[in-house]
């Protein structure tokens, strides 16, 4: 991403970073309040999705907008980390596409 879109995705970053860092202190990896913090954003909830990444730790993926700007990471004991990308060129949305792309 360059430009206008690259700001976007490096402000949602730090937005969605500075709203689960609260979790990450207290330890608490339960994938519900990771979604809640995230949709707590203003994020829909049809576009968020977060699961179990290991016994104490949370993936998630955001889709900000329809462009689409998508946002994707996790959260662990050590880190909150996030990055931000522009979807896939072969395939509409934010998930990865079936079959690979």
């Amino acid at each position: 991403m360059h430009g206008r879109r690259r700001c976007d995705g490096l402000a949602a970053v730090g937005r969605i970073q500075a709203a689960l860092e609260p979790l990450r202190r207290r330890g608490d990896f339960a994938p519900e309040h990771t979604r809640s913090a995230l949709t707590g954003l203003g994020y829909p909830a049809e576009k968020v999705r977060s699961y179990e990444n290991g016994p104490t730790g949370v993936g998630f993926l955001i889709e900000v907008d329809t462009s689409p700007l998508c946002v994707e990471g996790t959260m662990n004991r050590d880190s909150t980390r996030a990055d931000s990308f522009g979807g896939y060129p072969d395939h509409s949305g934010c998930d990865t596409p079936s079959g690979g792309h």
